[in-house]
């Protein structure tokens, strides 16, 4: 698609608000939301009070440099990634790679954001992926299926539980360097107890998208939070 104007384009003009760029996946880009603003980033921005970038991929938040890069490059006053359901589902890394992979992200993004609060989410709840390894299908009832061999995780294979932990292992390890680097695990924003909220097995419905938002807001956005001014 093509735009043209006979006049001068400008960019819109900073308005105050902090800038929040955030990358993730489906569950992220919210294609099952009510509307635009129906989100659960923008439902988190709105209650935050910050201008909301969001670069999610839907089935395509596979940790590639040129996303970091984009990151990177980007004026930026907070960051957030949320990592794991994507890498699973289509079984894109091994324990061993996947751990080098989100290293070499944030190395990345620290490049040009070397002070900036970067909040590192896990996946949500996903009953087919929590200790099963991918590659997904959709079975004949509409829910995801996982394909993988459980026996596999000893062998390096990834679920959703091996994710969780390897995030929030990476995160302290890199917290004595990097005082700005958050973790949460993403079952704080739909948990086990909440799965009846995922018609096809691995996406909220509208409602659910709309308390995960109230629930990022309240969490990070408090003072104490990793993206509240006192933090």
């Amino acid at each position: 698609m093509c735009i043209r104007d006979s006049g001068e384009v400008l960019a819109p003009l900073p308005d105050g608000r902090r800038r929040w760029v955030h990358h993730g996946s489906s569950i992220s880009h919210c294609l099952e939301a009510d509307g635009p603003t129906g989100t659960w980033p923008v439902v988190a921005a709105a209650l935050g009070g910050v201008e909301v970038i969001n670069l999610s991929q839907a089935g395509n938040a596979l940790l590639d440099p040129y996303v970091a890069r984009t990151i990177r490059d980007m004026p930026a006053d907070l960051i957030s990634l949320k990592v794991g359901i994507n890498i699973v589902g289509l079984a894109a890394f091994r324990l061993r790679t996947f751990g080098a992979a989100v290293h070499g992200f944030l190395d990345t993004i620290r490049d040009g954001h070397p002070d900036t609060p970067l909040l590192l989410m896990s996946p949500v709840s996903c009953p087919a992926l929590e200790e099963t390894p991918g590659p997904t299908a959709m079975g004949p009832d509409g829910k995801f299926t996982a394909l993988g061999d459980p026996a596999d995780v000893a062998r390096g294979a990834l679920t959703l539980t091996a994710v969780r932990a390897e995030l929030a292992r990476i995160v302290a390890a890199r917290q004595a360097r990097d005082p700005h680097l958050h973790h949460l695990d993403g079952r704080e924003l739909l948990g086990p107890d909440e799965v009846h909220d995922l018609p096809d097995g691995i996406h909220p419905t509208a409602a659910a998208y709309r308390r995960m938002g109230k629930r990022f807001a309240a969490h990070a956005f408090a003072d104490d939070g990793p993206f509240g001014y006192e933090a």
